[in-house]
C-alpha cells in the first residue's frame, strides 16, 4: 500500500541576516551572534493538508517560490515538518537532486553502488541491476574513470539510469529532467512513462500546464506556501489560469495558438 498523509504540516526555515561574521566580531560579541536577532524565519510551507493514496496521479503547480519543490522534499523526507504531521507509507523514488549521493574519486561502477543504497536498495538488488544500469547509461568504458573526470551531461545520465532502475511505490519527480542528446532524451522520456505507470502514488511537480491533466488526474496549486485549492487536474490548472492571467496554448496544424 502507498500513502502520503500531510496533517497541518509545515516547513519553516532559520536563515542568519548577517552573511559573514569575522573573527573579532565572534571573539567580541560571542553568543550574541547566534541570538534570534540576526535570525530570520522564513515559513516556505504551512497549514498542509492533504491525503494521497494507491493510484493516485497528482500535479503541484504555482508560481516559482509557491513551495513545489519544497513540498515534494517534505513528502521525500528531506525536510522534516517543523509543524504539524508527515506519514508516507511505500518505497520512495525521488527524481530531484538526483546526483545526490555521487563520490568525486569512486568510478561509475562505485557510484552505482553508493546511489542505489541511498535509494534505499539492498547490495543483492543493486548487483541484479549493474548490467542493465550501465548499458542504459550509455557510458561504456567511462564507467571505470572516477567521476571528477565525467562531463556534467555525463554525470546527469549516470544519475537517471541509477535513478529510473528502482522500482517505487510511490514516484516523486521535480519538472521533466533534460537529459543528454535527442535520442538519449526518447530514451529518457519512455523510461518515465514506464515509471509512472508502474508506481502505485506519483506526484509530480511541473510548469507544464498543458501537459499535466494527460499525467496526472488530480492537482494541488500553491500559493505563497499554503495549497490554494486542490481537486480535479483539469479545474484546478483552470482556476490557477484565471488567476494568473494565463491562456490555454492549442497546437494547430504544426503552429501554437493562444485560446
Amino acid at each position: 500500500m502507498a500513502l502520503i498523509e500531510l496533517q497541518n504540516a509545515g516547513v519553516e526555515f532559520h536563515v542568519r541576516k548577517t552573511a559573514s561574521v569575522t573573527l573579532k566580531e565572534y571573539l567580541l560579541r560571542g553568543m550574541f551572534l547566534r541570538s534570534a536577532a540576526n535570525t530570520l524565519s522564513v515559513r516556505a510551507l504551512h497549514n498542509i493538508d492533504f491525503t494521497a493514496g494507491d493510484g493516485d496521479r497528482i500535479g503541484i503547480i504555482g508560481h516559482n517560490g509557491a513551495g513545489k519543490s519544497t513540498l515534494l522534499k517534505l513528502i521525500a523526507g528531506i525536510y522534516p515538518p517543523t509543524s504539524g504531521n508527515r506519514r508516507v507509507t511505500g518505497r520512495i523514488s525521488s527524481l530531484f537532486d538526483i546526483t545526490l549521493g555521487f563520490e568525486e574519486e569512486a568510478n561509475g561502477w562505485d557510484n552505482i553502488r553508493y546511489r542505489s543504497y541511498l535509494q534505499g536498495e539492498s547490495p543483492r538488488e543493486v548487483n541484479a541491476k549493474m548490467l542493465e544500469i550501465a548499458a542504459f547509461s550509455e557510458l561504456g568504458e567511462f564507467l571505470n574513470v572516477p567521476l571528477r573526470a565525467y562531463s556534467a551531461g555525463m554525470r546527469v545520465r549516470l544519475a537517471f539510469a541509477i535513478a529510473t532502475a528502482a522500482n517505487p511505490e510511490i514516484l516523486l519527480i521535480d519538472e521533466v529532467l533534460g537529459v543528454g542528446d535527442l535520442a538519449f532524451q526518447i530514451k529518457a522520456r519512455e523510461r518515465m512513462r514506464q515509471m509512472m505507470k508502474a508506481a502505485r502514488l506519483m506526484v509530480l511537480a511541473s510548469h507544464d500546464l498543458d501537459a499535466l491533466p494527460a499525467m496526472c488526474e488530480k492537482a494541488i496549486w500553491l500559493q505563497q506556501g499554503k495549497i490554494e485549492m486542490f481537486g480535479e487536474a483539469e479545474e484546478v490548472i483552470a482556476a490557477y489560469r484565471g488567476h494568473s492571467g494565463l491562456r490555454e496554448i492549442v497546437h494547430v496544424g504544426g503552429y501554437c495558438e493562444a485560446a
